[in-house]
């Protein structure tokens, strides 16, 4: 496992799962079990999603020590805009039940984020949360953020897949500090990518599935990535990327798919 170094010296693994969709009860606890079992360290989940207590039975269930890992979650925009930023996330640190919250997110830039960030800011001065940052936010809401407050979030989890490569936003980031997590990773596996001729010659290339092919490009790109599966096959797959590399040349081929195809919500015109 490759690790990235946070702004604010936490070490976050570069690869997790994620868990959206993923079902309360034993659909969403096989798949973290599952994935600790193979090597995962990183889950990602969200207040949004439903199924924070069944992470924290499948953490609890396992034999790791809890730093060990490293567990992300998110406060959604119903509670952004009501201001009830700390209430969700004592919610979020019950369900779980895991002692602490290693990295706690903003997930949507609505009405109220400000207000939200300097919530979140008191939480991680009390110890409740090792690390803070946000998610889909623009390099404007982020230039907010620095008008209000001087911490600099130390995530930014953003749409990324090889079709919309959102670099304005990765390259903003970077040069600001702010590690950056690519949520949807490999976009829709059945809406073209997988016919995708230059993704299918990499992968006959490297002798890879085209998902751990794109998995290394964001891994190579510095980016944090969170594929979402609740397959064993999958699971296990998609960690089994740290044994080849891209080289540069084929990063640039890899470089010149972007169609700026955005598949989630436009983060300047929430719909929810």
């Amino acid at each position: 496992m490759n690790f990235i170094t946070l702004n604010d010296g936490v070490l976050v693994p570069q690869l997790g799962l994620g868990v959206y969709k993923a079902l309360e009860g034993g659909e969403v606890e096989n798949a973290v079990s599952c994935a600790l079992a193979c090597g995962y360290r990183h889950i990602d989940t969200a207040a949004y999603y439903q199924n924070e207590r069944g992470v924290g039975k499948a953490i609890k269930a396992s034999a790791l020590l809890r730093s060990e890992l490293f567990i992300t979650t998110k406060v959604w925009t119903d509670e952004i805009r009501s201001r009830s930023c700390r209430a969700s996330f004592m919610d979020s640190l019950e369900k779980l039940d895991c002692g602490y919250i290693d990295l706690f997110l903003v997930h949507w830039p609505v009405e109220g984020y400000e207000d939200a960030w300097l919530e979140l800011i008191k939480l991680k001065n009390e110890g409740l949360v090792r690390s803070i940052g946000v998610s889909n936010f623009q390099p404007h809401h982020l230039k907010r953020l620095s008008e209000i407050s001087d911490v600099v979030p130390s995530v930014n989890q953003i749409e990324s897949y090889p079709y919309f490569h959102n670099s304005e936003v990765v390259d903003y980031c970077h040069a600001h500090k702010i590690a950056v997590t690519a949520w949807r990773p490999l976009g829709k596996l059945g809406g073209g990518i997988l016919e995708d001729p230059v993704l299918k010659d990499l992968a006959r290339a490297h002798g890879k599935s085209i998902a751990q092919i794109i998995l290394r490009w964001h891994l190579q790109r510095g980016m944090i990535v969170i594929p979402k599966s609740v397959h064993k096959e999958r699971i296990e797959e998609n960690i089994n990327v740290f044994d080849f590399e891209l080289s540069s040349e084929e990063m640039r081929r890899l470089a010149l798919l972007d169609k700026r195809l955005r598949l989630g919500a436009d983060p300047d015109n929430v719909p929810f």
